[in-house]
């Protein structure tokens, strides 16, 4: 269920996004939901295939700071082969970040308060949305908050995967397609010939590479290592470069460690054993795979749907996540003012260069918990 309603909460919350950006950058429709199936079906395999050999809950996304970047900077010289290229780019440098092990290392040595803060400051939006939700749309919101609390009371284990099949009942009863949604065709894997050209490479592949490393890998580690997971970061940059090099030869964007969503699939409403949370990111897979299958029918679902309950039951999901890094995070007393930096930084949202706010709480942490651990005078 936590895999699930990951995959799900991944996908609603931004493929519109993904079908505009590539569709601003210069592709067809068609080439469009290429490049999104393509995305899904990656998705899908890495999800499956890494979790279920590591026997870890690592999970998979697209990135999102990336999208949202790539819908602002238009159509590049060449068009959207040229795009491809710049995709293959960036592909390659992430696939270079995995082999220069320096750097690897580096990222993985982040501080665990100033990385369960960065997690806490990426979740309190969402975990804001049950309340929103109980004020926007009370009349459906309100059932689904009340089952939650009643597993709460009565089964524990079981309080969000009620709260979510309450919530697929609710949509099932208030959501209505619209009219020829059932008709869609099966999405095609269009092959897109990549064109490197100077334009689209400084334009599109260095800076998506700077936004995905910053405002997707580095807090996807981060989300890992709050949740007690350790990774090791080279063969997962270079799995997820591999993987991206293969998506952009049909159009599809960047794939990288997932953060907010990997926080469903990584914490305890998984399930209390942390050893035995792996499953998680394997159910997200296979949901990937069936959004990339059904494109047309889940778009259309999803469109139609109330975007706040899927947001609302998804927070319920990660509040005790929440509780866990907030605990984490103000643990040491030492730490404990870098880490309220890092928290309120990334929960402000803001972008700076085309980078998102987690990366500057990361490091506006750190600086502070450096700057701390210096001896008077010095």
């Amino acid at each position: 269920m936590a895999g699930t309603l990951a995959a799900i909460v991944g996908y609603a919350s931004t493929f519109t996004l993904v079908l505009a950006a590539l569709t601003a950058a210069g592709a067809s429709p068609q080439q469009a939901g290429s490049g999104l199936f393509s995305v899904c079906l990656a998705l899908g395999v890495l999800n499956i295939v890494v979790a279920f050999r590591a026997k870890v809950p690592i999970s998979f996304a697209w990135t999102t700071p990336g999208v949202a970047f790539l819908l602002t900077v238009g159509e590049p010289v060449g068009g959207f082969p040229a795009v491809a290229g710049a995709f293959l780019v960036t592909a390659a440098l992430v696939v270079l970040t995995g082999l220069f092990k320096p750097l690897a290392r580096l990222i993985a040595a982040i501080p665990a308060a100033i990385a369960n803060a960065m997690l806490a400051g990426m979740l309190l939006t969402l975990c804001l949305a049950p309340v929103t939700a109980l004020a926007e749309a009370p009349l459906l919101a309100a059932p689904i908050l009340f089952a939650w609390m009643l597993g709460l009371r009565f089964a524990r284990r079981y309080a969000v995967p009620i709260a979510v099949v309450v919530t697929g009942i609710v949509l099932a009863l208030t959501t209505h397609l619209p009219e020829g949604a059932l008709d869609g065709t099966w999405p095609t894997l269009l092959p897109v010939m990549p064109v490197f050209t100077w334009d689209a490479i400084v334009r599109i592949g260095l800076p998506l590479y700077v936004v995905t490393m910053a405002s997707q890998n580095l807090p996807g580690i981060a989300v890992m290592k709050a949740n007690g997971y350790t990774l090791s970061p080279a063969p997962i940059f270079v799995m997820t470069g591999i993987a991206s090099g293969l998506t952009a030869l049909f159009g599809g964007h960047t794939i990288n460690l997932a953060a907010i969503t990997a926080a469903i699939c990584a914490g305890p409403e998984a399930h209390p054993d942390p050893k035995k949370r792996w499953p998680a990111p394997v159910a997200a897979g296979g949901v990937y795979i069936m959004l990339g299958l059904a494109a047309s029918l889940a778009a259309a679902f999803i469109a139609a749907s109330p975007p706040i309950l899927i947001q609302a039951v998804a927070g319920l999901a990660l509040l005790s996540s929440l509780a866990s890094a907030l605990s984490g995070a103000l643990a040491q007393e030492e730490a404990r003012l870098p880490a309220i930096l890092t928290f309120v930084a990334t929960a402000s949202g803001i972008t700076i260069f085309g980078i998102g706010a987690p990366f500057w709480g990361l490091v506006g942490g750190i600086v502070l918990l450096l700057l701390l651990r210096q001896p008077a005078g010095k």
